[in-house]
C-alpha cells in the first residue's frame, strides 16, 4: 500500500490518500516547522503521491494556511490534483464576539480569509472545527450549502462535534436538499477509542467518512516514552501526554514493541497501521515537524497487521462505552464499530 491507494470519502466521489498530511505545526519553528521546512515536507508528501492536506484557519494564527499557500504558489500544477481541507469556528480575534463560532457572519469572513491565505479560489473540504452551542445547526449547515453552491467550497465535514449534532445536521441536509455531510474528523487512537460508540455509529448509519486525528496519542505511541524515561528529549508536548503515561499504557507499548520487532518496523508504524486498518477509517491525519518524521509515518503504509495482532491490540485497549451500548451488547446485539462497512472504499472498488 502507498499514498496512491485512494479511498472514497464517505458517500462522495472524492478520492483521498489513506494518510492525510496534517499541518497544525506548520509556520512556527518554536515547536513546529518553519515555512521552508513546511514546504519541504509538503513536497515530500506530494512527490510520494499524497493528495490530502489538512489545515485550519487557527493553526499557528493562520501561518499554516500561509505556508500551504506559498507551496501552492510554487507548485501551481498540483492545485487541482490536491484535496485541500481547512476549518472554521475557532476565533481569530478574541475581542470580536462574532469572529469565532459557526454563525453565518463568522463563516463568511473566515472562508474569505482562508481562501486568501491559501492562495486558491476554492476549498475542497471545509470542516466545522468544533460544535458551537450558541448557533442553530440550521444556520451553520445552510451557510455551508451556500458556499458550495457559490463554488467556494466543494465538500463539507464535521470535526469534534457530538454525535447527536452530527446526526441532526446530516439529516437536515438530506431532507432539505442541502449539501450532504461528507465526513467526520475525530480523535482516535489505541489510547482514545470512545468514539467507537456514538460517533462511529453515526458514521456507519449515515455513510460518513471517518478521519482520525492524533493517531499516536500526541506522541505517546511513537515508542519514545518508556517507564524509565517519561520525558524524552524532544517531547515538547509532554504536558498533553501525562495523563496517558500509566502502567496500562506501558503494557500496550510493550506489545507494540514486540509486534514491531516481529514485523521489522517501528512502534509508531504499528500504532498507525492499527488505526488505518479499522473498518470505518477512510484517512488518518499524520503530523510531522521534520521530513524524517514524515518518512517514518509514511512507512506505516507498508505494515499490515494480522488478525491476531489486531485482536490482541483491541483487547488491550477496549473502551468503556456509554449507555445503552453495554446494555445492548449484554442482550446479544452487536455494538462494535466494525460490524458493517459502508464507506472508506477503494477508489477502484
Amino acid at each position: 500500500m502507498d499514498l496512491t491507494d485512494f479511498r472514497t470519502l464517505g458517500r462522495t466521489g472524492l478520492r483521498v490518500s489513506p494518510l492525510a498530511l496534517g499541518t497544525m505545526t506548520f509556520g512556527d519553528p518554536s515547536w513546529g516547522a518553519d515555512e521552508p521546512t513546511s514546504i519541504e515536507i509538503l513536497s515530500r508528501y506530494t512527490d510520494a503521491g499524497g493528495n490530502f492536506i489538512d489545515t485550519a484557519n487557527r493553526y499557528m494564527d493562520g501561518r499554516s494556511e500561509q505556508a500551504i499557500g506559498t507551496f501552492l504558489g510554487k507548485r501551481r500544477d498540483l492545485r487541482d490534483r490536491l484535496v485541500i481541507a481547512t476549518k472554521f469556528a475557532l476565533t481569530m480575534d478574541p475581542a470580536d464576539p462574532n469572529n469565532g463560532g459557526t454563525g453565518r457572519k463568522a463563516i463568511r469572513r473566515h472562508v474569505e480569509d482562508s481562501l486568501q491565505r491559501l492562495g486558491t479560489d476554492y476549498i475542497d473540504l471545509y470542516w466545522q472545527h468544533n460544535w458551537d452551542r450558541h448557533t442553530p445547526l440550521e444556520e451553520t449547515i445552510s451557510t455551508l450549502d451556500d458556499l458550495v453552491r457559490e463554488g467556494k467550497v466543494r465538500y463539507v465535514g464535521l470535526s469534534d462535534t457530538p454525535a447527536w449534532a452530527v446526526a441532526r445536521m446530516a439529516t437536515l441536509a438530506e431532507w432539505r436538499g442541502w449539501t450532504p455531510i461528507a465526513a467526520l474528523q475525530l480523535e482516535y487512537s489505541l489510547l482514545e477509542r470512545t468514539s467507537e460508540g456514538e460517533l462511529f455509529g453515526a458514521a456507519r448509519e449515515l455513510g460518513l467518512g471517518v478521519m482520525p486525528w492524533s493517531p499516536l496519542a500526541s506522541g505517546v505511541l511513537t515508542g519514545k516514552y518508556t517507564r524509565e524515561n517519561r520525558s524524552p528529549q524532544g517531547s515538547g508536548r509532554s504536558m498533553l501526554v501525562g495523563q496517558h503515561l500509566t502502567e496500562p499504557t506501558f503494557r500496550l507499548i510493550d506489545v507494540l514493541t514486540r509486534i514491531a520487532q516481529e514485523l521489522d518496523t517501528t512502534v509508531a508504524a504499528v500504532a498507525l497501521a492499527w488505526v488505518r486498518q479499522q473498518p470505518l477509517v477512510t484517512a488518518t491525519v499524520i503530523g510531522a515537524r521534520t521530513v524524517a518524521q514524515l518518512d517514518a509515518n509514511l512507512a506505516s503504509l507498508q505494515v499490515t497487521l494480522s488478525p491476531d495482532h489486531l485482536e490482541e491490540l483491541d483487547g488491550l485497549t477496549a473502551p468503556t462505552l456509554n449507555f445503552p451500548l453495554p446494555f445492548l451488547r449484554s442482550l446479544g446485539f452487536p455494538a462494535q464499530q466494525g460490524d458493517t462497512v459502508i464507506n472508506g472504499l477503494r477508489a477502484d472498488g
